[in-house]
């Protein structure tokens, strides 16, 4: 079974940057996207970013140009730089890996990590 790991979530001020990252089990050559999706209290999970295996981003409209998302396929890690951070980001932040099982796309999720902004 695949675990995904969360890590650097905290507090931070408006305007202060955060960078989150996520530790895979296996390789994460077998993944085609990975991605950071968020859920603020009370509200539906969203989209972060994602990027494939290729290299090719995307980013939700609230966070273009503030978020970017890497990845490190030698340490099967993928990496949230978060700058710029608004109190509307305040959400627990899920790390996010698909691949195809059987033909079947399939998605493993972490267990969360909090970001709080507020001053």
């Amino acid at each position: 079974q695949v675990q995904l790991v969360e890590s650097g979530g905290g507090l931070v001020q408006p305007g202060g940057s955060l960078r989150l990252s996520c530790a895979a089990s296996e390789s994460i050559f077998s993944f085609y996207v990975m991605g950071w999706y968020r859920q603020a209290l009370g509200k539906q999970r969203e989209l972060v970013t994602t990027i494939t295996s290729g290299g090719t981003t995307n980013y939700g409209d609230s966070v273009k140009g503030r978020f970017t998302i890497s990845r490190d396929n030698a340490k099967n890690m993928v990496y949230l730089q978060m700058n710029s951070l608004k109190p509307e980001d305040t959400a627990v932040y899920y790390c996010n890996a698909r691949r195809l099982q059987f033909g079947v796309p399939r998605d493993y999720w972490g267990q969360g990590t909090q970001v709080t902004v507020s001053s």
